[in-house]
């Protein structure tokens, strides 16, 4: 049995554990109401401009050169790109391991491919570049404030590489905010872009010809698919880490309860011991 100082040490150190994961908790519940407002406020955005895409692809569907576009090339599934969006840090439940079964299993699944990754975030880097070869790129410290501008750079070098055909498939791995207890693991194909129909056909007074207009909004869509997954990965992590340090910070008072339990029975023990010491003595001088 554990002596009383042991136990002591033991709660000691749990308790400060739990004020970390309490502090921890708090820190993420405090990012994620800013985190979650701008990754809701673009969702309208867009919205509008899959709405706008669609209104302009019907417009410019007499123009024999808008199919003719690069990210529009359908071409069969050779050589696919694999974008995935993990986080830089952990202590956030499953929220990584998921999002790397996903993309792993996307990866056994299509094994006869030539498979190449895009690597964002300090979590996928480590998993795929020991498991996996033709690490296209890595992208890490981008979440600790999100920009438009990484987002563009990393769009664009996508899109370079699908416009000269280095790639046939371009495919985003993301945890999407779907609310504070679970995010919702999203495999999304963003090239080639596939237009999407619309019902409600908005009839549009062109300035300039539908085809170049639809040719100049197909990066902007690119680009802004991945600024949302940003968005919402960030989202979505300070969620699962304000569950998961909630979580450990319950467990921590249930293992304080169990320590002071069973050193009071310690306690009792030594105390129960030292009286029949005491009363033994006792008797053996009568």
């Amino acid at each position: 049995m554990p002596s009383l100082i042991d136990i002591r040490r033991r709660v000691r150190s749990v308790k400060n554990t739990q004020q970390i994961t309490k502090a921890m908790k708090m820190v993420s519940a405090a990012k994620l109401r800013r985190a979650q407002d701008q990754a809701i406020a673009a969702r309208p955005y867009g919205v509008l401009l899959r709405q706008m895409l669609a209104n302009v692809a019907q417009g410019a569907a007499n123009d024999p050169d808008a199919g003719a576009h690069p990210l529009l090339a359908v071409r069969p599934e050779q050589r696919i790109l694999l974008v995935v969006i993990t986080a830089d840090s952990g202590l956030a439940g499953a929220f990584n391991s998921n999002l790397i079964k996903l993309a792993h299993r996307f990866a056994e699944e299509h094994k006869n491919a030539t498979l190449s990754f895009e690597l964002i975030g300090k979590k996928g880097v480590n998993y795929f570049r020991r498991r996996f070869s033709g690490i296209a790129g890595t992208h890490t410290d981008l979440f600790r404030r999100v920009k438009f501008e990484d987002a563009e750079r990393i769009a664009n070098l996508i899109i370079s590489r699908f416009e000269k055909g280095e790639v046939d498939a371009v495919y985003l791995f993301t945890n999407e905010f779907k609310n504070a207890m679970a995010p919702a693991l999203t495999s999304t194909r963003i090239l080639p872009i596939e237009v999407p129909k619309t019902a409600q056909t908005m009839d549009y007074i062109y300035e300039q010809n539908p085809g170049e207009l639809l040719g100049s909004l197909l990066p902007r869509y690119v680009r802004l698919l991945i600024y949302r997954a940003f968005m919402e990965s960030v989202a979505a992590e300070h969620a699962a880490r304000m569950v998961a340090m909630e979580a450990a910070t319950k467990n921590a008072s249930e293992v304080i309860d169990k320590l002071t339990l069973l050193m009071n029975r310690v306690r009792q023990a030594s105390i129960t011991r030292e009286i029949i010491e005491i009363v033994s003595g006792a008797s053996a001088l009568e």
